[in-house]
């Protein structure tokens, strides 16, 4: 596995892949990766020629600028994880690489941004436009793979691609789990040992909501799993919502989607932690 710093370097090495019609898979990451980066990074390599992971804590989608200080970093074990899963090539840019002027660009993505994490996060997803697009035009991959425990990301990702008509294939991974339930994120790391131990409470609390979803009404429902995640004197509830997966609006019945999905952001201490369900059967 090589490790590369510039664009020209990386863009020279993929150009040549390009012209032998070699297939690119691309995993964007901020690193510190986990066993759930890592089954995108395995698809990658399965389903491509050559894969590319790219490690960028991209400053333009952190509205909290002590999250950003705080964001792990673990450069050597991300490389060690990354050559242990075959990966061809890790690009690690500067930020000076990736934004050698300040950018300006400014995204609409419509309903799909005003709800969940775009109203809690204001400015968080034209950031990860800005970032997702940079890398999209930088590596020109056939295959780019992204998590589901990110759900309205993914969907900006796609609706992202649709505006700029990129040649691209947005492939979604399911989320990955610890053994507990507890959705894998690079956030966890900075849970205390009694945060981590009631962390589990979201993922347990979704899915008891699961098995209650036929007998609760969306709004029911909607409060029960407010209140029990709010019971926890660890934890907070900053939003709970049923959506339509398709579009991210609020549904208020079960009726109102074939694919309803319970999306959630929850602190623990000052560490954000989101999550999400699909109600299936509904």
């Amino acid at each position: 596995m090589e490790v590369i710093h510039t664009i020209k370097e990386l863009q020279s090495i993929l150009n040549r892949y390009s012209s032998q019609s070699k297939s690119i898979g691309f995993v964007p990451t901020m690193g510190a990766l986990h066993a759930g980066h890592m089954e995108l990074v395995k698809r990658s390599v399965a389903e491509n020629d050559i894969s590319v992971v790219s490690i960028f804590v991209n400053p333009t989608q952190f509205n909290d600028k002590n999250d950003l200080i705080k964001y792990p970093r673990t450069l050597e074990a991300d490389y060690k994880l990354l050559e242990e899963a075959g990966n061809s090539y890790v690009f690690v840019p500067s930020e000076e690489e990736i934004y050698p002027e300040p950018d300006v660009r400014q995204f609409g993505f419509g309903p799909l941004e005003t709800v969940m994490e775009g109203k809690f996060r204001p400015g968080h997803f034209n950031g990860v436009a800005q970032v997702v697009s940079r890398l999209l035009d930088i590596v020109k991959p056939d295959n780019a793979y992204f998590g589901e425990k990110d759900f309205q990301q993914l969907a900006i990702v796609r609706e992202l691609v649709k505006q700029l008509n990129l040649n691209v294939q947005i492939v979604a991974c399911p989320i990955i789990r610890e053994k507990d339930g507890l959705a894998m994120s690079s956030r966890n790391t900075r849970l205390n040992e009694n945060q981590r131990k009631e962390a589990v409470f979201i993922s347990k609390t979704l899915f008891e909501s699961r098995n209650r979803c036929k007998e609760y009404t969306v709004d029911a429902l909607k409060d029960w799993v407010v209140n029990n995640i709010n019971s926890n004197p660890e934890l907070h509830t900053e939003y709970f919502d049923i959506v339509d997966g398709s579009n991210l609006q609020s549904i208020g019945k079960w009726e109102d989607t074939d694919y309803p999905v319970g999306c959630i952001a929850v602190f623990a201490g000052e560490i954000r932690l989101i999550d999400n369900i699909v109600y299936s059967g509904k």
